[in-house]
């Protein structure tokens, strides 16, 4: 192999840094040293631990709070001194090229790739660009696109979406193994709100709890801190688990959020959905625009967080069912297919 070093980027939620994951296989084919330059107390730490053949490097970060408060204040002053400390890492371990995948901790490190003359490639996952991508894509060579409409600069490519080899390993039989009250009888819906979890989907799950297992498995991913008080046997909760595949496979549909990776992977699968995107009130509304994109194409039904009811999440999730064959059938038509391979072959050929 030939020696080449690699710098990943992305943190904040699991969809900056499960699609650098995703990747990892692929790029330790071209790779024999892999960095990871992360925040110096967000979740990518966490989950880097587990990686013990890649080098992970904290920087100074801090985010943009969407709203007035004196805090936004020490963002340039944190950016320059997150992005002197990147240049001399990046001066230090001389890669050959960057992959950031968005996040506020990507943008020092794009600027220090550039300022210290590396290319920087870029991955978009949402259907229009983030804040942190707008200002990337000024030092990138290439943004590579989950969605082939999302960015006519010329510096845009569509690859897909990557999508970690993992998802398609799950046991269901492992579930229903450690689940023994779960009716094999019965169809089973997977709610989860992200890696943050969701208030909202959980309180509605909660209400709805009642009736949902009169007729189904429930399986319920609430994120960390969110217990809900609820025994029944065709009811299997938890904060959160780092075999999401196993869940995905016992699933015949998929209550969820808006976030383009989970999408994507549940498109990767197969699996029927019931998208409930983030409010506009609590985002810039990108997860009602991959929403809608999903709809819109017939990969999946959306309920918008105002239609949030008992009676409409019951309508839906029967509906959703009735029409699981047609789903399944257009999400074979896809053209989200080889994005692994082909972001890999975009970063390879920024190489000088």
């Amino acid at each position: 192999m030939i020696k080449r070093t690699i710098v990943l980027t992305g943190g904040g939620t699991a969809g900056h840094i499960m699609p650098n994951l995703a990747l990892i296989p692929k790029l330790k084919e071209h790779f024999n040293k892999i960095y990871y330059i992360g925040s110096e107390n967000g979740m990518e730490k966490n989950i880097l631990k587990d990686y013990k053949d890649i080098k992970y490097i904290s920087i100074p970060t801090t985010k943009l709070i969407r709203k007035l408060t004196i805090k936004n204040l020490a963002i340039p002053f944190v950016l320059i001194r997150s992005v002197c400390k990147t240049k001399k890492i990046i001066k230090q371990i001389k890669p050959d090229v960057i992959f950031c995948k968005g996040g506020y901790v990507s943008i020092p490190v794009a600027i220090a790739g550039k300022k210290c003359h590396v290319p920087v490639v870029s991955h978009e996952s949402d259907l229009t660009m983030g804040l942190a991508n707008k200002i990337i894509l000024r030092y990138a060579s290439v943004m590579c696109l989950s969605f082939n409409k999302a960015c006519a600069n010329k510096k845009c490519v569509f690859t897909g979406s990557p999508v970690r080899n993992q998802i398609f390993t799950g046991n269901k039989q492992q579930v229903l193994e450690d689940n023994k009250t779960l009716n094999k009888n019965l169809k089973t819906i997977l709610f989860f709100g992200g890696s943050l979890g969701s208030k909202n989907i959980n309180s509605l799950v909660f209400k709805s709890l009642n009736l949902l297992t009169k007729n189904y498995n429930v399986i319920h991913i609430t994120g960390k801190g969110n217990h809900i008080n609820y025994n029944h046997p065709q009811y299997v909760q938890l904060e959160f688990t780092n075999k999401i595949e196993d869940y995905f496979a016992l699933a015949d549909i998929v209550v969820c959020r808006g976030g383009a990776n989970s999408l994507f992977e549940l498109l990767a699968l197969k699996k029927p959905m019931l998208i409930i995107p983030l409010s506009k009130a609590e985002s810039r509304g990108d997860q009602i625009e991959n929403a809608n994109y999903f709809k819109e194409n017939g990969y999946a039904d959306v309920m918008f967080e105002e239609d949030m009811s008992t009676s409409n999440l019951l309508k839906r999730i029967k509906t959703l069912f009735q029409n699981s064959s047609a789903l399944i059938k257009t999400m074979n038509n896809s053209n989200q297919t080889n994005a692994n391979d082909k972001i890999v072959e975009v970063i390879l050929r920024q190489i000088k």
